[in-house]
């Protein structure tokens, strides 16, 4: 396929042909479109591209359950796994803000419902391109904000920025594990002047992660016309960043942890041993600690890329952070926009500050463009803020504990005493997952797939209930 090196790439991900090609047709003009019908689809086409779109339009309702968006908010997840710089608008049949919300706290840039019009899109997409991808970064380049947990974030990577170990950076989705790992454990060290490359290990098929690695010798496999050198030969004695290592498959962990161990390497279908000089940096928001007893991730990998283990702390326990990168955000992206900043009226700062902020720092930042966008130089109240916020009552959640009693307790136990008895051997873990399983499949039937009622008659909010769904097709 010949791209347009003029035109932003697009991905239109919609089970819909007729929606999709008639898209396709209008937004052909000012983009280079590309398009897919299924999550699985879209990511292995993605996987062939050299870059990934800057673009993506995708309709939550997406197979093998059309009617219901769980496929939807797994592939946002996907596409900013595989680029973090992507922006996505969601397209929905469903009128459900509930939707909208949750799926703007896992990242997209915006929410348009079905029927759309073309033009709409057009200036969606024309507005995230325009306000770009800003860091959470103040002038003399540190991150954002002063509360403790950042403080202590601050003072490891001081400790460890200049030292030869790998160092493994723990976090959740969005919360900037990539800047810490550019700024702080490369830029800000002795091998500023040293190449930095960063590898996403979950954007790149696993048939190609170990050629992209160390490179291939000419004729090593179809396609392979000439010579290749991999990362870990192009990183020189600089940086080499594996993000998403969690996804690395097992037939290659024993080959990343030879590298660590001696520096030893080979490219594919070469007996030459090479030897790489390059520091490693690693990233997750997997707990790898559960990945290597569930045998997924071998553990003296672990050990061997978590000599030095930092955290990036979620914007939920950073308190006043929160309005430090509001101020940050809130004039970077006037800036972009060549627009007056917005103001928060007291009562919505307060709501602001409440918010618990799901999605991290990547939420909040567009959270930010989608308030200047809309309402420039303006004051903004808690309704309209509310209407961004993937808002969730604390209270709700306690409501179904409130009803409790000790006689609950009793029968829950009998019923454990009756289970262990006709049981020679227990597995809790796997018990309390498929209890756990059971109410969250039962509160969904019950809910007709609303998921904003599901989550609510649990106690629990979306995207706690979306996250422990999408840990079972991990298992």
């Amino acid at each position: 396929m010949l791209l347009s090196l003029a035109k932003p790439l697009l991905l239109i991900v919609d089970d819909d042909s007729l929606i999709s090609e008639s898209l396709s047709f209008a937004l052909a003009q000012e983009y280079d479109v590309l398009t897919s019908h299924s999550r699985t689809h879209a990511l292995a086409l993605l996987r062939q591209l050299r870059q990934p779109p800057q673009l993506a339009l995708v309709d939550l309702g997406l197979p093998p359950l059309p009617h219901r968006p769980d496929e939807g908010f797994a592939l946002i997840g996907d596409l900013l796994a595989l680029s973090p710089d992507m922006k996505i608008i969601v397209l929905s049949g469903q009128s459900d803000e509930g939707n909208a919300r949750h799926a703007r706290t896992l990242g997209a840039v915006d929410f348009v419902a079905k029927p759309c019009d073309p033009g709409r899109l057009t200036e969606l997409f024309r507005q995230a391109l325009r306000f770009g991808n800003d860091t959470p970064s103040t002038p003399a380049g540190g991150l954002v904000g002063e509360s403790l947990p950042m403080q202590r974030l601050r003072l490891q990577l001081g400790q460890y920025a200049n030292l030869a170990y790998p160092v493994l950076i723990e976090g959740e989705s969005g919360s900037g594990k990539d800047i810490v790992a550019s700024h702080y454990l490369h830029h800000l060290t002795e091998r500023k002047d040293k190449p930095f490359l960063a590898l996403n290990c979950a954007a790149i098929s696993p048939t190609l992660l170990e050629p992209t690695l160390f490179g291939y010798a000419k004729g090593a496999f179809t396609g392979a016309n000439s010579a290749k050198s991999g990362y870990f030969e192009d990183a020189d004695s600089g940086t080499l960043f594996l993000d998403e290592i969690g996804e690395l498959p097992l037939d290659l962990q024993p080959k990343l942890l030879r590298v660590l161990e001696n520096g030893e390497y080979q490219r594919v279908g070469e007996t030459q041993t090479r030897v790489s000089t390059a520091r490693i940096v690693a990233a997750t928001n997997r707990d790898l600690r559960q990945e290597m007893r569930a045998g997924r991730f071998r553990a003296d990998l672990f050990h061997r890329i978590s000599v030095f283990t930092v955290a990036v702390p979620p914007l939920r326990e950073t308190g006043l952070d929160r309005l430090l990168l509001l101020e940050h955000f809130r004039k970077s992206c006037a800036t972009s926009a060549h627009a007056e900043p917005f103001q928060l009226a007291p009562p919505a700062q307060s709501l602001w500050l409440d918010y618990g902020f799901p999605g991290n720092v990547r939420e909040l930042r567009n959270i930010v463009i989608r308030l200047t966008a809309r309402y420039p130089g303006q004051t903004i109240s808690v309704e309209q803020l509310r209407a961004e916020l993937d808002h969730f009552d604390p209270a709700e959640s306690l409501a179904g504990t409130a009803g409790l009693s000790a006689g609950d307790l009793d029968e829950a136990k009998q019923a454990a005493r009756q289970h262990l008895d006709k049981t020679a051997r227990l597995n809790l873990d796997a018990t309390l997952e498929l209890w756990q399983r059971g109410y969250i499949e039962a509160a969904i039937e019950l809910s007709g797939g609303n998921m904003s009622e599901a989550a609510r008659r649990l106690g629990i909010n979306r995207t706690t209930l979306y996250n422990r769904m999408e840990s079972w097709t991990r298992r």
